[in-house]
């Protein structure tokens, strides 16, 4: 088996500047590290025990089935304080039939955001 010292999800973007707005002044994410310079430059976020790279251009956006999954203690505070920032949120948070706490947004290529606060009762968060 290969030993995985780290991992993060990489996004070619269609318009840099606009998705480093969204991730870092929308969303709120804190910047880890960028490099390069110009439009195209690299930034790297913290995404809770991962990262997200911004980095390059892409003359389209991700592929359709391109998601991300962020998990919060709160959904309905982050839903609050994500639509005072100008986040399209896709769908307000719902408790879903399996139990988790789903709210959903896009990034402005248009990749989904599943935020998601899994309540204190449910099996996710039972440790025997």
């Amino acid at each position: 088996m290969v030993h995985v010292l780290g991992s993060r999800i990489l996004l070619r973007p269609t318009d840099p500047e606009r998705s480093r707005v969204f991730y870092g002044d929308v969303l709120g994410l804190a910047v880890y590290r960028e490099f390069g310079t110009g439009p195209e430059r690299g930034t790297v976020y913290f995404l809770g025990g991962g990262f997200l790279e911004l980095s390059g251009r892409s003359g389209t956006p991700p592929a359709p089935g391109m998601r991300l999954w962020l998990q919060v203690a709160d959904a309905q505070a982050a839903y609050e304080e994500l639509q005072e920032r100008g986040a399209e949120v896709l769908r307000p948070p719902l408790r879903e039939p399996w139990g988790l706490i789903e709210m959903w947004l896009a990034d402005p290529d248009g990749v989904r955001i599943a935020v998601v606060e899994v309540p204190a009762d449910h099996p996710l968060r039972f440790r025997p």
